[in-house]
């Protein structure tokens, strides 16, 4: 079994923790003896032991020679969980309590190091007890998949993925708002996979007043994620899903700074729901750079996917706000209708957004694309 072959399984076990360990990132572990994995481990929940101290506790033979394959550098710091060098080097101590290089994990290879700089440090303590340490297996996949962990710990700012379902000729609702289904239910079911990877999913009033959505991952198994709503005055009747179902202690109302400190406000606290008051721009728009930011550092959000409706998403794709774009095309045209992008307008071909493609496949009978954007260098 080569390295690659063992980060794969690590990277797959680690996506178990998937919804359930943010801010902290998703990890796998396998142990590799004799070219066979006899244990693996990852990080299960929020505060709950880490993957390689899992993947030790679950090993059921001699760890006598063996190669422990982590996704992420191992912790070297004091947090909810003690560091995971102490649980490494332990495999190695004498009944003494000194160290014998020629007992317990002999090597380790690290998918990549952690960014986190309280966390950091745990590559070069292991070097220094004698272990062999390899980093960078895979180390692109092992980004990938705590891309929201990477952005949050290194900015505060979390991670932003616009998802749109739309026609062959770009539009996301017919010229009178129909919208429900233009995507296949293989896309939608994607869409909810989203919803329940992310922290919060963030949409503008008009949407939950024409759709009053739940905004929850119906169509997968996952947590609830927090609900962010766009109201800038405050208008939304307190009739709607997000402000009075049994979900509403995990609904943020975004607002004007003005209107934050109002009696409207105060009601929604009252309901347990989260009010946050932000700039409003010059064109009258809540300033949701601000708005991310203060999400980020102050509730601990690691991840937001924006689902609509068009002039929220055209305005973070127009300022720059998306890490990522999902699109879901549907095999139809309708000639006129609200177009993805209504809100966009680029003065030239040299200042349009531009995009790479990551990801192209099949969603049932629509396309799915993964974009990403192309930053200025």
């Amino acid at each position: 079994m080569t390295d690659a072959d063992a980060m794969r399984r690590a990277l797959h076990v680690a996506l178990r923790g998937t919804g359930k360990v943010s801010p902290n990132p998703r990890v796998g572990c396998v142990l590799v003896r004799d070219g066979r994995i006899i244990s693996e481990g990852w990080h299960d929940h929020y505060g709950g032991i880490h993957a390689e101290v899992h993947a030790l506790r679950r090993a059921s033979e001699s760890l006598e020679g063996a190669t422990m394959v982590v996704t992420l550098e191992p912790c070297n710091h004091q947090g909810k969980q003690p560091p995971c060098t102490d649980a490494i080097l332990a495999t190695k101590q004498r009944p003494d309590g000194t160290l014998d290089p020629s007992r317990g994990i002999r090597r380790v290879v690290v998918g990549m190091r952690d960014p986190n700089p309280q966390a950091q440090g745990g590559i070069e303590r292991l070097q220094q007890a004698g272990i062999e340490v390899t980093v960078g297996v895979l180390e692109a996949e092992c980004r990938w998949i705590n891309r929201f962990f990477v952005k949050h710990v290194t900015t505060g700012m979390p991670y932003v993925i616009g998802k749109g379902a739309i026609s062959l000729d770009g539009f996301i609702a017919t010229r009178e708002g129909q919208s429900q289904w233009i995507s296949g239910e293989e896309a939608r079911r994607r869409a909810h996979a989203l919803r329940a990877e992310v922290d919060a999913v963030l949409v503008g009033r008009a949407t939950v007043e024409r759709d009053n959505p739940h905004l929850g991952p119906r169509l997968v198994r996952g947590r609830m994620p927090r609900r962010i709503v766009l109201d800038t005055g405050l208008r939304l009747s307190m009739n709607y899903r997000v402000l009075c179902d049994e979900h509403r202690m995990r609904t943020i109302v975004a607002t004007s700074r003005e209107r934050a400190e109002s009696s409207a406000a105060d009601a929604l606290r009252r309901e347990g729901i989260t009010v946050v008051g932000v700039s409003v721009t010059s064109a009258g728009r809540l300033a949701l750079d601000e708005l991310f930011v203060t999400i980020g550092k102050e509730l601990s959000i690691t991840s937001v996917l924006v689902e609509g409706g068009a002039q929220v998403l055209s305005w973070c794709i127009e300022h720059g706000l998306l890490d990522e774009l999902h699109l879901f095309v549907a095999p139809m045209m309708l000639g006129q209708g609200i177009s993805f992008t209504a809100a966009l307008s680029a003065q030239s071909l040299q200042s349009a957004p531009r995009w790479q493609y990551h990801a192209l496949g099949r969603a049932g009978d629509d396309t799915h694309l993964i974009l990403l954007p192309q930053r200025p260098s």
